[in-house]
């Protein structure tokens, strides 16, 4: 049985709340866009900023993906906000 199980065949298995349900909902979505997030900027700025693959960054390849990063965070800030209020 899952950690999404209600237990309501009277087996013994306690029942999750709605409450403890959405709060596990909300873990999990909260885990599957920090992955999403992480994935979609490793794809974009290291295509974008690493020119030659190597043991180590050049100064200009962290300068690149640290502004490559920062851009995407204030981007991804700006959409989640716009979203935001225009549900309320």
């Amino acid at each position: 049985m899952d950690s999404f199980s209600t237990g309501s065949s009277g087996t013994g298995s306690p029942q999750i709340s709605t409450e403890e349900l959405m709060n596990q909902v909300k873990v999990q979505l909260s885990q599957a866009y920090v992955q999403e997030f992480i994935e979609t900027v490793q794809e974009k700025c290291f295509v974008r900023c690493i020119t030659k693959p190597g043991s180590s960054l050049s100064g200009s390849e962290s300068s690149c993906i640290s502004r490559c990063v920062d851009r995407y965070i204030e981007a991804t800030s700006i959409v989640g906000r716009t979203i935001f209020d225009a549900s309320r």
